[in-house]
């Protein structure tokens, strides 16, 4: 065990840290009534995702296979990943300590999808749909944008995703559309006015969020060395950044910064950064944190109006749309001296396009996984939505038998 296998722990740490952090974040979002079924739905995860990737996640994610897609099955169990030898003769840490550490990524990125059907999935048909989305769609892209011989990484297409773009936010979000266009809008929404029912409830998971991002930016680097130091810095930077820009848009259309405006702001800017985190200048992830919080607050304020798209906790609005740009950015703005490959304006403008190839490769692997995950759900479970008297009652006591808050009876 070296230096270099302590930090990648830690920021292992971190970045499991982040699903209960989003457990808090999303649980604050939603009405009192749906407190306690939005956190689980993040909090099962780390059962179902953990055991998951032990048995076979990481072997199809990471197992080395000719076909660029999908992994074989030689690690079973995590049967004959070395605790000393390192997964590619790059890196300096032994191949379990890499699989502790995108184990965490296997995680969180399920965990994402579940705000935007916040309040009218059945639990037990959410349950079977993250277990078949992670195979279907989160083990290939892993391994097509992570693995040795990946089809659209540095090995294939050459799409740059330093820390989750593609694997982790893009496809979470695309996801998340789909699902809650297939599922409809909720029924309450003109049952009374819709009120954010615990912000510093938010406040704290987007802090955790934020503090386990540095693990999850930083670490990617897979070593204690200046790239993490420099992945560290462009996170904070972006996310200060767009916690700043995201305050002004509120301004401009209300005339008053908010708490909540101000989290979702800086979650807008960490994930804009993470695709391009160890490869884009420190002043770079200033702009791309900048203009990262107005184009999501205008997929929330807007788009979603539009579009007629009922994404309960902006699933799709922040994490793709923030996913999609950040990836975009990376294209122009990397630097060979820090990451080893320029960007559009350093004269690479192919960057820019295995960069756009990428992104739309991811998002139609999302959508086509979901739909297949979702139809096969439907057989499974049967109907995926709760009763409209479950809806109306809330999901925390239909589904769980619990209130968050056992004082309170009604509808809110």
């Amino acid at each position: 065990m070296n230096a270099d296998s302590g930090f990648i722990l830690i920021c292992a740490a971190l970045v499991f840290l982040m699903t209960p952090g989003l457990a808090c974040f999303y649980g604050g979002l939603v009405r009192k009534k749906n407190t306690v079924n939005t956190m689980m739905t993040s909090i099962f995860i780390i059962g179902t995702g953990i055991c998951m990737w032990v048995l076979f996640g990481y072997s199809l994610s990471f197992a080395p296979a000719s076909n660029g897609i999908i992994g074989d099955f030689r690690w079973l169990g995590l049967d004959g990943v070395s605790l000393e030898d390192a997964y590619t003769d790059s890196q300096t840490i032994p191949n379990m300590v890499f699989c502790c550490f995108q184990m965490m990524f296997a995680v969180i990125t399920p965990a994402l999808i579940t705000g935007s059907v916040a309040g009218r999935m059945k639990f037990k048909s959410l349950f079977v749909f993250i277990i078949l989305w992670s195979v279907a769609v989160y083990y290939p892209l892993a391994h097509m944008c992570w693995a040795k011989g990946g089809l659209l990484g540095l090995d294939g297409l050459g799409a740059l995703d330093f820390a989750g773009g593609d694997v982790v936010h893009i496809s979470s979000g695309v996801s998340a559309l789909v699902l809650c266009i297939l599922l409809g809008k909720r029924k309450d929404l003109g049952h009374a006015v819709y009120r954010i029912h615990n912000i510093p409830t938010v406040m704290l998971g987007a802090s955790l969020l934020m503090f386990g991002w540095f693990g999850f930016n930083a670490g990617s680097a897979l070593a204690a060395n200046g790239q993490a130091a420099h992945a560290f810095m462009t996170t904070a930077v972006s996310a200060a950044a767009a916690l700043l820009s995201w305050m002004l848009c509120d301004i401009l259309k209300t005339g008053k910064p908010t708490l909540i405006g101000a989290c979702t702001g800086m979650v807008a800017g960490l994930v804009g950064i993470t695709p391009g985190a160890g490869f884009v200048p420190v002043w770079a992830a200033l702009i791309i944190g900048l203009t990262t919080s107005p184009i999501c607050f205008c997929m929330i304020s807007f788009g979603k109006k539009f579009f007629g798209f009922d994404d309960a906790l902006d699933a799709f609005s922040c994490h793709g749309t923030g996913g999609i740009w950040g990836g975009l950015m990376t294209g122009v703005f990397a630097k060979m001296s820090i990451g080893g490959y320029d960007g559009a304006i350093y004269g690479d403008w192919a960057q820019l396009g295995a960069q756009a190839v990428g992104i739309l490769v991811t998002i139609g692997i999302a959508v086509v996984g979901t739909l297949v995950c979702y139809f096969l759900t439907r057989l499974i479970t049967g109907k995926i939505r709760v009763d409209t008297k479950d809806e109306l009652v809330g999901l925390d006591i239909s589904q769980h038998g619990e209130n968050a808050y056992p004082s309170f009876n009604g509808l809110e």
